[in-house]
């Protein structure tokens, strides 16, 4: 089995190799072929700008991996800020020993998302570390995408604005967390590109306020985070709050609670209230378990009331929680 040795990350005849052999192979495009110390782009529109980093443990999962999820992960974040995803860097730290053709299955992950979205590397580097130095593999991402509706912000949300959610929630959390604690499950994560569905909501002419990816902290975090920006209350209703079976299951068993657990393809968005049920529609032509959750009013608090009429707060997620989920 052919594997990564320190080699390939010294500049010489292997790490050019290695470029030549497998990046440029599978990230074919003139900009980074042209081998320079840096990109040169042509932007013609205002940009947006973001940068990640990948530590996911495993980077193999159902749904996914650690390749899926850079491109996935970079490109949902332009794409929250109205951004068309078009140009991205990417970094590889790898573990010496670390298997060659696992490294090129994963390039494949990335290139066939890419793909779906039309955007490109452009750049990037690539650094082999000594065997316990990094596990595996890291991956370092900026992603720069052209704005097509301008102005979306955590600092819009006003008293009526209505809450939704793209799809049911914490499945990627789940997915980690069965992985990790050597439980098996049919839950696949939810990692997913979110373009499309931005463009259908622009396209259908829907006041959008906020979008947030409910990434690390999952929709408990996303929605805090919106109350402080905005000085709002955000009230949602329990029942209205998709979570699957088998995620409340494995939470129950685990002390989790779904709503802080990470998402990779699901979106909170908030909107006027007389745009509510048309961004409805167009979310569940995606998904049908797309759902309105709550509504904003005055306060500077996160509110969930149950079925029963009873309400509790909910806060920004404490703790470690499940570190290394992306």
């Amino acid at each position: 089995m052919q594997t990564i040795t320190l080699s390939y990350g010294g500049g010489g005849e292997e790490s050019n190799k290695l470029i030549h052999n497998l990046f440029y192979k599978h990230f074919s495009n003139p900009i980074l072929e042209s081998a320079e110390d840096s990109a040169v782009l042509n932007v013609d529109k205002q940009i947006a700008f973001t940068t990640d980093s990948f530590t996911v443990s495993p980077i193999f999962f159902n749904g996914g991996d650690i390749g899926k999820l850079s491109i996935v992960g970079t490109c949902n974040d332009l794409a929250m800020m109205g951004a068309k995803p078009k140009y991205i860097s990417c970094s590889f730290i790898i573990e010496e020993g670390f298997s060659y053709e696992e490294l090129e299955k994963i390039v494949l992950s990335q290139k066939k998302e890419l793909e779906k979205i039309d955007a490109q590397i452009v750049c990037g580097d690539t650094k082999v570390v000594p065997k316990g130095a990094v596990d595996k593999l890291f991956i370092n991402t900026t992603g720069i995408g052209e704005i097509v509706y301008p102005n979306i912000s955590a600092h819009n949300l006003e008293i009526g604005d209505s809450i939704l959610v793209s799809r049911d929630i914490a499945k990627h959390g789940t997915v980690i967390m069965s992985h990790r604690y050597g439980v098996e499950t049919e839950t696949i994560s939810d990692c997913k590109l979110l373009w499309e569905e931005v463009k259908a909501l622009i396209d259908n002419n829907i006041k959008i306020k906020a979008l947030r990816d409910a990434t690390r902290g999952g929709i408990s975090a996303v929605l805090n985070e919106w109350a402080q920006a905005s000085e709002v209350s955000i009230e949602l209703q329990e029942e209205n709050i998709p979570i699957d079976d088998d995620v409340i299951g494995l939470c129950e068993i685990f002390g989790f609670e779904a709503m802080d657990l990470a998402n990779e393809g699901t979106f909170v968005l908030a909107v006027p209230d007389e745009d509510k049920e048309k961004a409805l529609n167009v979310l569940k032509q995606f998904n049908k378990k797309a759902e309105i959750i709550g509504n904003v009013k005055e306060g500077n608090k996160v509110i969930l009331k149950s079925p029963y009429g009873s309400k509790r707060y909910i806060d920004l997620p404490k703790g470690e929680l499940l570190p290394r989920i992306c």
